[in-house]
């Protein structure tokens, strides 16, 4: 009789970190907007620097075009987007040193009102796929020493939403992102011990009007 053999595929995520990545803390950003400015990779500036105040999914990142943050030439001081994941609105400031990063980038690379913002080097993707995105977030972290697996695309929309509750409360955030349960708001903050779950816990039942989910 024919011997019998079983394939053993190993699990996709053995050796690796898995659940929510960790937002980049100030110093951090800093860090990596540093040296993209040293280096001259105007592209991945205003990649970051807009992903970090859009708060947007890499999904509906990668797909904005030149209209979609601009006003004629000029780049606008807030921009709404359609959400893939939800269909909804969404509305986000874009900073000034965001939007010097996006007008250098459209002037350099020469982009038309209908192009894509973050145009793909590989022809057969009109824009950067979120794959290439997240090996250029790696490669970002890894720039200034942190562990990839503790990142991913994801840390650049919890980002924003991480400092501003430093500065603020969990409430300010959850206004902030829309969301209709502090439990969706959490999930974008660090945790201190127990002090973010106790705060949900005894917030529980507390809603806004319908918003975007996370």
């Amino acid at each position: 009789m024919g011997e019998f053999r079983i394939r053993v595929v190993p699990p996709w995520n053995k050796g690796k970190l898995v659940g929510q990545k960790a937002p980049l803390k100030l110093k951090e950003i800093w860090a990596v907007r540093v040296r993209l400015q040293v280096f001259r990779r105007t592209r991945e500036l205003a990649l970051f620097d807009l992903g970090i105040d859009s708060k947007l999914r890499a999904c509906d990142l990668l797909k904005l075009k030149v209209r979609d943050v601009c006003h004629g030439e000029r780049v606008a001081a807030r921009a709404i987007v359609v959400q893939q994941k939800t269909s909804r609105p969404v509305q986000f400031e874009i900073t000034e040193s965001t939007r010097t990063a996006l007008a250098d980038w459209i002037r350099l690379s020469g982009l038309a009102s209908d192009d894509f913002l973050f145009l793909s080097r590989v022809l057969v993707s009109p824009h950067l796929s979120t794959r290439q995105n997240a090996r250029i977030v790696d490669f970002w972290v890894e720039e200034i020493g942190l562990d990839p697996a503790a990142y991913g695309t994801h840390s650049i929309r919890r980002t924003k939403p991480s400092l501003i509750y430093r500065r603020t409360n969990l409430r300010a955030v959850q206004l902030l992102l829309g969301h209709t349960k502090l439990d969706s708001t959490v999930r974008y903050l660090p945790h201190r011990g127990g002090g973010l779950l106790g705060v949900c816990g005894a917030n529980r039942g507390v809603t806004l009007p319908p918003a975007e989910p996370d």
